[in-house]
């Protein structure tokens, strides 16, 4: 069992940056493969970026692609985004997810949800 909990969420203007946190009380950490996901009011789940158990892989929705980066420091079972030159349409509530199996895009994919961090751009 895996328990996520995503922090340094905000409000931040438009050009801005941010780095979201999520961090695991399980002790098998690098096992998982880790993604964010991101919820903007009235629409899906989306995809934002994933990276393998070990860090050697990432990949992201070609949204931000460029723009946000995933790390990870599985001493400190912590996954990392940061966010840079936000713009008004990242505004979401931002989920990090494990997933036992390999990277993916794909919100089935994974096994263990974060309750959420809000994001907000103001322009």
């Amino acid at each position: 069992q895996v328990q996520l909990v995503e922090s340094g969420g905000g409000l931040v203007q438009a050009g801005g940056s941010l780095r979201l946190s999520c961090a695991s009380s399980g002790r098998t950490f690098s096992t998982y493969t880790m993604g964010w996901f991101r919820q903007a009011p009235g629409k899906e789940r989306d995809f934002v970026g994933t990276i393998s158990r070990y860090g050697a892989t990432t990949y992201y929705a070609a949204s931000v692609k460029g723009r946000f980066t995933i790390s990870r420091d599985n001493a400190k079972h912590t996954v990392y985004l940061q966010m840079n030159s936000l713009k008004s349409e990242d505004t979401a509530v931002y989920y990090c997810a494990a997933a036992t199996s390999g990277t993916s895009s794909v919100v089935a994919a994974y096994d263990y949800w974060g309750p959420g961090t809000q994001v907000t751009v103001s322009s």
